[in-house]
């Protein structure tokens, strides 16, 4: 019988349960624990957070919630509330974490990646660029014909969308919103 070095999901972090609070944020209805290789933390219950924070041009890849869900919920709470904890002291927490509920390797190593250069590779190790830069060229690569095709799909939609608005609105009889410049979108999770 094989011993996986890698403690189960139940025993790393608590359920999460959270409430929409807008288009884009989400609160913590109870506490989220975390206790892992990492150490122990508590996200308090009102924390607001936007889970992963994913650019749009990304989701198809990456959504903003998954398996990594409580990783990233911590790793937000690290970065805003947790002063003992610096940048890349909680991206590295966030890479654990993310092994420790079996976010698959490229994955996580991708999304690690991609929080270092949010945080614009604060108190970043020589030994940790060498590993970003591993990581970010091949997935630049990878990313970057997706990401100009989607921007140039985007790009038309939102044009097709006004042409329409514009079209439309003077025989409205309702108010009409106005179309958002490439707006963030609703997030939609299972069981609402």
């Amino acid at each position: 019988m094989a011993v996986s070095a890698v403690p189960s999901v139940q025993e790393v972090f608590s359920e999460v349960s959270i409430k929409q609070v807008d288009d884009k944020f989400w609160q913590l209805v109870t506490d989220l624990e975390y206790q892992g290789s990492q150490g122990r933390y508590v996200v308090p219950t009102g924390f607001e957070t936007d889970l992963a924070s994913v650019p749009r041009h990304f989701v198809w890849l990456f959504q903003t919630y998954g398996r990594y869900t409580q990783a990233a919920i911590l790793h937000d709470w690290l970065i805003k509330e947790e002063p003992t904890v610096n940048r890349s002291e909680a991206d590295h927490v966030f890479r654990v974490a993310m092994l420790e509920l079996k976010v698959p390797f490229v994955r996580r190593w991708m999304m690690w990646a991609a929080v270092r250069a949010g945080g614009r590779l604060s108190y970043t190790r020589p030994t940790q660029l060498m590993s970003w830069t591993c990581v970010i060229l091949p997935s630049f690569i990878f990313l970057a014909v997706p990401f100009f095709i989607l921007t140039a799909w985007l790009m038309l939609f939102k044009i097709i969308e006004v042409i329409f608005y514009v079209a439309l609105k003077p025989f409205s009889k309702k108010p009409v919103p106005s179309p958002n410049v490439l707006p963030e979108g609703r997030i939609i999770t299972h069981g609402e």
